[in-house]
């Protein structure tokens, strides 16, 4: 598989996917673009950040192509409409630089409230000890208004709170509890936002978003109201707000996002009361870091097609769907195409079993198990065919609801063939993914790494045969889980650090307590 860096990213993630044995890696993100075009000719995936327009020129080019990872959160530059005609998955990088874009808007807020880069900037360059001019406001007592209060909104409201601002959030797509819990007031009347001294956004750009500030909303807000946008590029309406600042209405603007950028030349830039930078939100070492290293790992698993991390164009509207739902989804993938790995016989019939609330997501969990289980049988199986091609390979689908005494939420997949049966169960223990049964065997795994399945006659020694096999090919441990039956045998499940061979598999074959050996890698 081919996997193309079209724009620059953190070299640990190109490390990451250099290290993947069975993806080609080309790094064209210095190539001229026109010339791009060439080289996704027969991609699989590619890499993309702004720069780098995903539109129906490229994608024309790009015939092969089966996932889109865009190495941070807006998807601005891509066509999702037109991929997922396609059939192409489009995925992002939502929260690696969380952390990075809320300091960056807190820094904004302060600005605003000192006239912090005016001040600096008259007494360093134009050698002036102005005291008085620089009078600013605290920001302990003021209203700070949140208009979208997810991963950055609402860590946004936590510092805020710690600056003893009183917080209102925003956001008809949360619980109102998210908001009440951190102590912030949470609102559904959006004219109460527009009475607060201070103002943020912290929402995607869709059509509902854009221009979501306007003349209209300025007219309502407070005299000397302030407004900071470290969001997107056109959810403030850029001529009424310079009309506002020109006006005295709004106090000042902190922006960090432009309708069209790169920007160089902008009325903002002539007023004193703005802050502006050029679109640094995510532009600090460690959230570039984690940005490549996720970007990698989300390509290296949709090509592998475990997993499609963040995906944004799936069959179910990801904007109401529960954020955990979402990750028993991907949990339910994960474990299918573990056993897509390990199963050699044609598969004549998948049973999905439900129990707690993840059972009133039938078919959208059988979609992801089935993706993850037919990767290994057809190239071209994505969440609109999955259903389709199964039913054409002859392949018997049910879907059951059940009650489970030990999880809240438990997903089984049950695999039969002319060999027998195979399942796996899965459920998320402290918001983490884990396999808590495999071939009827209960143990506690996650699904990721390199993994060997020892299934064996439960008698002494066999562990330290199994690690002397591994020590002899430098194959090192990283864990080791054991389950045990009723019929005195028990299974391993043994993650590893390197890659295995075939003739590591059949030295551990041939040990005398060996029954079964299998490897998966996710």
């Amino acid at each position: 598989m081919k996997a193309v860096i079209c724009d620059p990213i953190h070299p640990a993630g190109v490390e990451i996917l250099k290290k993947a044995k069975d993806i080609e890696v080309v790094d064209a993100s210095k190539t001229p673009k026109d010339e791009l075009l060439k080289i996704i000719e027969d991609a699989d995936g590619v890499i993309t950040r702004s720069p780098t327009p995903v539109d129906e020129k490229f994608l024309s080019h790009a015939k092969k192509l089966k996932a889109i990872v865009r190495a941070g959160v807006g998807v601005d530059n891509v066509d999702i409409e037109a991929c997922s005609k396609r059939g192409i998955i489009v995925m992002n990088i939502p929260t690696a630089n969380t952390l990075a874009a809320v300091e960056l808007t807190m820094a904004h807020l302060l600005t605003a409230a000192r006239s912090f880069t005016n001040a600096v900037w008259n007494l360093k360059k134009e050698h002036e000890w102005n005291r008085e001019k620089w009078l600013g406001i605290e920001l302990a007592g003021k209203k700070l208004g949140i208009i979208g209060f997810g991963n950055i909104g609402s860590r946004v409201g936590i510092r805020a709170k710690a600056l003893e601002m009183d917080v209102i959030a925003y956001d008809p797509y949360i619980d109102p509890s998210k908001a009440t819990d951190l102590g912030c007031k949470y609102t559904t009347d959006f004219d109460e936002i527009l009475k607060c001294d201070f103002i943020t956004i912290h929402t995607p750009k869709t059509p509902e978003t854009i221009n979501m500030i306007t003349k209209k909303e300025i007219e309502k807000m407070k005299d000397g109201v302030v407004l900071i946008n470290c969001a997107r590029g056109g959810l403030y309406n850029e001529n009424d707000v310079y009309e506002g600042l020109k006006s005295g209405k709004i106090r000042w603007l902190g922006i960090d996002v432009f309708e069209k950028e790169p920007v160089t030349e902008h009325p903002f830039f002539e007023l004193e009361n703005t802050s502006v930078t050029p679109h640094i939100g995510a532009n600090t070492k460690e959230s570039q870091q984690r940005i490549a290293i996720q970007a990698a790992e989300a390509i290296i698993e949709a090509l592998r097609g475990s997993s499609y991390p963040n995906a944004l164009n799936l069959p179910i509207n990801t904007a109401n769907t529960p954020e955990w739902v979402i990750k028993y989804l991907e949990l339910a993938q994960k474990m299918s195409y573990l056993l897509s790995q390990i199963i050699k016989k044609p598969i004549k019939k998948v049973k999905v079993s439900l129990s707690g609330d993840i059972s009133n997501e039938e078919k959208s969990v059988l979609t992801f198990s089935l993706v993850g289980l037919l990767k290994n049988i057809t190239d071209n199986v994505n969440y609109v065919n999955a259903l389709v091609l199964a039913e054409e390979k002859g392949i018997e689908t049910e879907v059951k609801k059940e009650k489970n005494e030990t999880y809240k939420n438990l997903v089984q997949i049950k695999v039969l063939t002319d060999e027998g049966e195979y399942s796996i169960s899965g459920t998320m223990l402290e918001n983490h993914p884990r396999v808590v049964e495999f071939k009827g065997f209960d143990l506690e795994f996650e699904p990721k790494g390199k993994m060997i399945f020892f299934k064996n006659t439960d008698v002494p020694g066999v562990i330290g045969e199994v690690g002397m096999t591994l020590a002899k090919h430098n194959i090192n441990i990283a864990d080791f889980r054991l389950g045990r039956n009723k019929e005195c045998q028990a299974m391993a499940v043994i993650i590893v650090d390197n890659d295995v061979n075939e003739e590591v598999l059949n030295e551990l074959k041939k040990l005398k307590a060996a029954l079964s050996v299998a490897y998966a890698e996710i």
